[in-house]
């Protein structure tokens, strides 16, 4: 096995207060995810506890112990929502659906992982997200765009490849909650176009098996130009009439060859993707051709926001890529069919460190809409760096909107809370390759296992998730615990302070998005600017430059709008400001930009520092493996600090207050 099991790296448990419960496990197995959800359990007794579980196909008698597995509709749960009861030394999994027992299962199981005891235990969840999925940028070579941690898993050399790494997979996606799997990149080229014919088809319905065992409805990435490049057609006009027959007869081929297929996930009129721009359509028309056909089998179209030509001339001021997403989609609220959900970025540019949260989570009231968040690093430090992002990720959550008067936040509105939509919830870019860790840096795992554990329980904190992950991967010592949630708690701060400041962003190198670059995009065609000038830095996106303030609902409108209401930590992101402005903290902006880049290298020295005491504590391979990235991670810090000062030493002419080297 040339794989780990991450966080389900079970340890042997010296502790026998939970044994009892995991000799006989209760249940009707017939069901494949019920089935799985006793292996787990059986798999979890004989590596933690040396225990043989006894599997029980009746209902426990009076006086037995064990598990008992049962969905039970009393419960008033959801398909997906679990009851935990312990009661006389009988543990009761009650669920609204067999995926709720599997979800059950696995916190009964992280129970022995980190210590807990099940005496007494009554737990009662529903998932805050109706759909919490991942999406792989994979390509049938084995590349992975934007992909940091080795090769694909699912694709090689114009193949797809099931082998014990598939079943690994779905196992860690389910475990924290997962329950879909876009398994191919949204740029759609090439053999991955024929994913949806054979002789691709047959394996991909192989696949799709095996994740529907345990839950997981698998997702292709769909060529919207696939009339044109399969059916030999001279257009993909989505109201031309041969075109929506041809995609009706497709979808009723695709969803026969691959019957547990969840739907499509849609990238058009983007980055050279083709889309119904191309005929002088909108959205809705694109989308609502592909939903229509995929309706009849219960699939849902992805239609990701993402998909706007965005270029301009770095010499004009008032476009504006921000303002792309809001005013392409907004004027389209309630033309979607119930069926299409459109999936929006965390932000209105691309992943950046910082950024404001996208209008269009409380601009539109009648679209089923799924937040799009990036746990592959590609402006974080590409897994080469620490970064954890479940912090940023619960900023976002708990964004107001003010689209109505309760339950108005971005949490309420991806959940369904705000305006009753069944198809909703989370989107994670994945981080996931074939390295032997998964995710290339080991703890960037803690941003896969978080995405999951966040995109089902809403609520829990980054500090939580993180204790948790750390003692399922690494046990419960209690020192490896403080001094590692110590590190990823401050590495999304510390990589912010090194990076761009004041959500300007993009001062990256283009293309490959790593490394300092303070020019690097700004005379591109892409919009990415911070337009420095030897007075001052920052886009004007009040009512005075782009607007694109205004997109937001009262009162986030005027508090961005306004220089001085505006959060010091997107001023730049709103607003043009003299290098002399001072923010909230008595400092001036440049003060702010050198202080924040010496800090910065400071802090990631500190982790650094934090791990090496840890030699000895964690596994050798671990600790070889992260210490590397670690002391690079504190040369590319400082490359970064020198980069950004000296770019703004050389604009301005004035130095450090405090004295420091600036090159």
């Amino acid at each position: 096995m040339d794989f780990e099991q991450a966080w389900l790296s079970y340890r042997k448990r010296t502790d026998d207060t939970n044994r009892q419960y995991f000799a006989a496990v209760y249940g009707e197995f017939e069901e494949p995810v019920m089935n799985t959800a006793f292996l787990e359990i059986e798999r979890a007794a004989a590596e933690m506890l040396e225990v043989k579980t006894e599997r029980k196909t009746a209902v426990p008698e009076p006086g037995a112990t064990g598990i008992w597995l049962k969905t039970d509709p009393e419960e008033a749960l959801s398909e997906e929502g679990y009851h935990i009861c312990e009661k006389d030394g009988l543990v009761v999994i009650a669920a609204g659906g067999v995926r709720g027992i599997l979800y059950g299962s696995f916190v009964c199981i992280r129970y022995l992982q980190t210590g807990r005891t099940l005496r007494g235990a009554e737990l009662r969840e529903n998932p805050s997200n109706p759909l919490r999925i991942l999406n792989h940028w994979d390509n049938m070579d084995g590349s992975i765009e934007r992909g940091y941690s080795g090769k694909s898993f699912f694709f090689r050399d114009q193949e797809v490849l099931i082998n014990e790494r598939t079943v690994a997979y779905a196992r860690l996606a389910a475990s924290v909650g997962i329950n879909g799997v876009v398994i191919n990149n949204v740029n759609v080229r090439g053999n991955a176009t024929r994913l949806i014919e054979e002789p691709y088809a047959s394996k991909v319905a192989e696949m799709a098996k095996i994740f529907a065992d345990y839950g997981i409805r698998l997702f292709l990435s769909l060529n919207f130009a696939a009339p044109m490049e399969l059916g030999g057609f001279d257009t993909a006009d989505p109201l031309d009439e041969k075109v929506r027959g041809w995609w009706k007869e497709k979808m009723g081929e695709v969803f026969n060859r691959i019957p547990n297929l969840g739907g499509f996930l849609v990238k058009a009129d983007s980055e050279g993707r083709p889309g119904p721009f191309t005929y002088g359509r909108d959205h809705a028309d694109g989308a609502n051709m592909l939903a229509e056909a995929v309706k009849p089998y219960g699939g849902i179209i992805i239609w990701r926001c993402f998909v706007y030509n965005c270029q301009q001339d770095w010499r004009d001021y008032k476009t504006d890529r921000a303002r792309s997403g809001y005013d392409n989609f907004a004027s389209l609220d309630g033309r979607f069919l119930d069926n299409v959900i459109l999936q929006v970025k965390n932000g209105p540019m691309d992943f950046q460190v910082r950024e404001p949260v996208h209008p269009l989570f409380g601009g539109m009231k009648e679209t089923n809409q799924i937040l799009e968040v990036q746990i592959a690093q590609e402006y974080t430090g590409q897994q080469r760096h620490v970064c954890y992002l479940i912090p940023m990720f619960r900023e976002i959550l708990a964004f107001r909107t003010y689209c109505s008067e309760t339950e108005d936040t971005v949490a309420d509105i991806v959940s369904g809370r705000t305006w009753g939509n069944k198809l909703c919830g989370m989107a994670a870019v994945a981080n996931t390759g074939d390295d032997v860790n998964w995710t290339g840096h080991d703890m960037a795992a803690a941003n896969l296992y978080g995405f999951g554990r966040l995109s089902f329980q809403t609520d829990l904190t980054a500090e939580e998730i993180a204790e948790e992950w750390i003692v399922c991967t690494f046990g419960d010592d209690s020192e490896v615990r403080e001094k590692i949630l110590k590190i990823l708690m401050m590495s999304w701060p510390a990589y912010e302070k090194y990076n761009a400041p004041l959500g300007i962003g993009w001062m990256v190198n283009p293309n490959f998005h790593y490394g300092p670059s303070v020019d690097g995009y700004e005379y591109s065609r892409w919009g990415t600017y911070h337009r420095a000038d030897h007075e001052g830095l920052g886009v004007d996106r009040s009512d005075r430059g782009t607007g694109y303030a205004m997109q937001y609902n009262e009162p986030n409108a005027s508090l961005y709008n306004d220089l001085d209401s505006c959060p010091d930590e997107l001023k730049l992101f709103f607003h043009h400001v003299p290098y002399t402005y001072r923010l909230r903290s008595g400092k001036t902006v440049l003060q702010h930009i050198y202080d924040t880049h010496f800090e910065g290298v400071a802090d990631a020295e500190k982790m650094k520092e934090l791990w090496q005491s840890l030699e000895g504590k964690v596994p050798e391979r671990i600790y070889r493996r992260a210490l590397e990235r670690l002391e690079h991670q504190v040369w590319h810090a400082a490359e970064w600090r020198d980069q950004i000062n000296s770019y703004f030493f050389r604009k301005t002419g004035i130095g450090d207050e405090q004295g420091r080297e600036i090159y």
